[in-house]
């Protein structure tokens, strides 16, 4: 997927993988108290959308020295793909919503034979590194998300393009928040969560992204939801 926050976009595509309605996107049109309100619920996970900055990638660098350092722990029950595929961000943002949803007695119910529920029933067991292989080689995934790749808000880079872009994703499981970005070697544990209390836990850490890089204005947030209708 290229970068985009066009709901529309991303629900089509998720369709044409396999995932249902009512699960869809929704932009969260901002981080205030009252604007939040306005998000559909139930919220089961967010993507942020934001550029990489020489200030996040510092950041990035400690934060993996304090948890090599200090360890974390990290659910059994969280799938993490890493991404091996140039300019893949979009596409591993929703895969990581999805995945982290219907796997291991997950609420969201897949299409039976749909590419997604044959990727994910074939990729849940295996390590992270493996996951990564047979994302790399899984063509279904590659012709859906190629023939995406010319809609949404931003034109498609091409695969030698330098893209700053990127998408992460955040999911509660088994009372924790975990970021997941495929750039980075693990999930990353933001803390006691439930699902009661996951969009406030989780909008803590996106407003934690901004306040690190605050003069970048072009941050976005995605919630997926399962809320049967709302308003854009």
């Amino acid at each position: 997927m290229p970068p985009t926050t066009d709901e529309q976009v991303l629900d089509k595509y998720v369709r044409d993988l396999g995932v249902p309605a009512p699960w869809r996107y929704a932009d969260v049109i901002g981080l205030d108290e009252e604007l939040l309100a306005f998000v559909p619920q139930p919220v089961h996970a967010l993507i942020l959308l934001f550029p990489i900055t020489p200030k996040y990638e510092t950041y990035v660098q400690q934060e993996k020295g304090r948890i090599d350092k200090q360890g974390q722990t990290v659910s059994p029950n969280i799938v993490f793909y890493p991404q091996t595929i140039a300019n893949a961000c979009g596409t591993m943002g929703v895969l990581h919503s999805i995945a982290n949803n219907w796997a291991h007695g997950g609420h969201l119910k897949l299409d039976d034979g749909s590419i997604m529920k044959k990727f994910l029933e074939k990729t849940v067991a295996l390590t992270p590194a493996e996951r990564a292989m047979a994302l790399e080689q899984d063509q279904s995934l590659a012709s859906v998300h190629e023939s995406h790749a010319s809609t949404g808000q931003t034109a498609t880079p091409d695969l030698a393009d330098e893209v700053n872009l990127h998408y992460v994703c955040l999911v509660e499981r088994d009372g924790h928040l975990y970021e997941l970005d495929g750039n980075k070697p693990y999930p990353i544990n933001h803390g006691a969560s439930s699902k009661d209390t996951f969009l406030t836990d989780a909008i803590k850490i996106a407003k934690e992204f901004i306040e690190r890089d605050p003069e970048n204005l072009n941050f976005s947030v995605i919630a997926a939801t399962t809320a049967e209708e709302y308003d854009d």
